[in-house]
Order: structure tokens, then sequence, then C-alpha cells
């Protein structure tokens, strides 16, 4: 039974992250403001060529969020109607979006023990309309891109990246975003790369693909009033590029706090009733979340949450369950190790700022529950 505890320990807080670099946040956002030019300025330019060079990347387009940049990636690569995209059942739904919205058919793997795509399961998938690999590197862990990479060349398919959860996670030294054809970000507050309401990005080696989404993210316009293609409004603006380039300037040492807060957490939680989240040999992981696992998720969650801790479930009812994708026919028993994740995930609390205390009281509490 739920009881009306006020939590004292969120599963995530944005506002510390905010308090730490105040000024640095607040002089940014006079100076756009004074700027007078607040769409597709100084701003976005710096963001992108300072991004880029974060990943690893020679392009970078900011747009308006991540599922912009999922959906406007597949468009520019002519996937649409009738082709498959393979992706992992377990991801978030927008991962989902980004292919359906183009007419394009999610084909659905199941994940690993690493929360990502189990790539021996990818070739049996294949179809004569399979045109491409949507890979995500879920919860801030690097998924296992070597083999993947392989069947892309194999079968002579696209790959896209859905790496909104893994700003500068690495695979065997390259940074996620910048394996495939095409990676895309999002900047969603609660991101480890967060800005102060939506925003995104698509990086790329490619310069045609690179033109090509500058020119559809803004109206299909490579000159103004001069209409190229039919194209959207999706463009990162000012403030937001401004905001991202002073929490970017900080990313190394916010990073390197999230994985402290998490190495703690791996080596001082001890419950037989809980599975820790473990890290594959080769990849990073930038602890978007840190995601355990129990036959008893409510019960604990209960059991957390009369201890004053929030947690969430990332993500309870999977894409090809949801009501959404009723139209695709799937029943529940059609990816049983998806829906045992489902039914059995939960993230515990994991945010910049977060005390030793915190820390600890968390630990307390995971390390005590019963059945």
């Amino acid at each position: 039974m739920m009881n009306n505890t006020q939590i004292t320990i969120p599963q995530n807080r944005l506002d510390r992250g905010f308090f730490a670099h105040q000024k640095e946040y607040e002089d940014k956002a006079i100076e756009v403001l004074r700027s007078g030019w607040y769409i597709l300025g100084r701003e976005v330019e710096e963001f992108q060529k300072e991004f880029a060079s974060f990943v690893g990347a020679k392009y970078c387009l900011g747009v308006a969020n991540g599922l912009d940049a999922l959906w406007i990636a597949f468009r520019v690569l002519g996937i649409g109607k009738g082709d498959e995209v393979i992706v992992q059942a377990n991801t978030y739904i927008a991962s989902v979006m980004g292919i359906t919205i183009n007419g394009a058919t999610p084909v659905f793997v199941e994940p690993d023990e690493y929360y990502n795509i189990d790539t021996s399961k990818i070739e049996k998938k294949i179809t004569e309309r399979t045109k491409a690999i949507l890979v995500v590197h879920l919860y801030g862990q690097a998924s296992n891109m070597a083999p993947i990479m392989q069947i892309a060349k194999k079968h002579n398919l696209r790959v896209v990246e859905d790496c909104a959860q893994s700003h500068g996670a690495v695979f065997e030294g390259k940074t996620t975003g910048t394996f495939g054809d095409i990676g895309c970000f999002s900047f969603y507050p609660s991101k480890n790369l967060g800005a102060f309401g939506d925003g995104g990005a698509i990086v790329t080696d490619d310069p045609q693909i690179a033109e090509d989404v500058r020119v559809f993210r803004n109206y299909g316009s490579e000159k103004r009033y001069y209409n190229k293609v039919v194209g959207t409004n999706s463009r990162l603006d000012e403030m937001q590029a401004g905001l991202l380039r002073v929490r970017l300037s900080h990313l190394t040492e916010l990073t390197g706090e999230r994985i402290g807060i998490c190495n703690s957490y791996l080596e001082n939680m001890n419950n037989d009733l809980i599975t820790l989240p473990s890290i594959r040999e080769g990849a990073t992981h930038i602890w978007h979340q840190f995601v355990v696992r129990t036959e008893h998720r409510d019960d604990l969650k209960d059991y957390l949450a009369s201890k004053g801790i929030g947690t969430i479930i990332h993500y309870p009812i999977p894409p090809h369950l949801s009501e959404a994708y009723r139209y695709l026919g799937f029943k529940k028993g059609a990816f049983p190790i998806t829906e045992k994740y489902a039914d059995s995930v939960l993230s515990l609390p994991l945010y910049n700022g977060m005390t030793e205390e915190e820390r600890g009281a968390v630990i307390e509490a995971v390390n005590s529950f019963k059945i």
C-alpha cells in the first residue's frame, strides 16, 4: 500500500546542476538576450562546432529536440514506407516514433544483459526490406558497436544512433554517435548534457547528410525564402545553445561526478534480491540512469518511498505493447526479455550535486530491503 511520505531524496533534481554554475548561466542568458539575435545565430554556430569536436564528428546541426533528430535522420536517409528498421524492443518509445513518423516499420530485437540491443539476434531479423539499424545507447552505456557495424557493412545497411542518453559514452575508444551514418542527441533538461528547455542535435561525418539536415530543419530553405524541399521548422534556439555551451564546458567534470556516485552504489550496494547494472568490456557508461532489477520491483519502490527516497521506472510499458503501436499486432509474450525488464527495472536517485549523506541513505535503504 502506498503512503504519503514526503520524498526527501528525489530520483532526479536539476536545480543543483544550475546552482553549481549559476553565474555562468545567468551571464550567458543576459548576453543572448542583449544580442538581439535569437534564432540560428552565433551561439548555435559555436555550440555546433564545440559539440562536434566533443564527440569527434565533422558536422553537428542543432534541432528542436531529440525526437526531431531521429525522424529527420531517417527522412534525409530516404527511409520510409515499405522499409524496415531494426531497433531494440526495450527502448523509450521516441526511438520507435523516429522510425514510424516516416512510415517505416520497426523490427524489434531483444536486449542483452546491459540493456542494449543483443547483437547476436540482429541478423535473423534482416529481410530484403531492411534498410537500417537504429542503435540505442540506453541509460548511458555505449552499445556493442563492433558487430553492429560488421553486420551493417555486410548487408549494406544504414546505421543511426540514438544517443539521447549517452553524451560522451565511448566504445573501444570511439564516441557514441560517430559510428554510424548519423548520431541523434537530445538535450532535454534531465539529460547528462541538458538544456533549460527542449533541444537536440544531429551529428555526422557525411557532408551531404549535413547539408540536407541544415536545409531540411529550416523549412527546406537553403537561402531565406528560397525553398529547396518541403522541410520542417526544427531549430535549436540561441538561448538553449548558449546555455548548452556553458554546460558542455563542464560536462567532463559533471560526468565524472555521476561516475563517482554510481561507483559508490556498485561498491556498497549488496542485496541478493536486487541485480545491479554491469558495464560491458570495451564500453564506458556515463550513467544517465542507475537501473537496478528485482522481481519485487513494486515492493522495493514502495519501501524506498517509505524511507523518503524517490524512484522512476524506465520504462513500464515496452513500445510493442503500447496502445500507440497496437497496429503492429504484438501480444504479451512476443519479447519476453524486454517484458521481464519492463516488469523489474527501477531507476534509483542519481543527479549532479547529490550529497554523500543522500548517497549513503540510498545505499542503506537498498541494502535493508527484504521480503
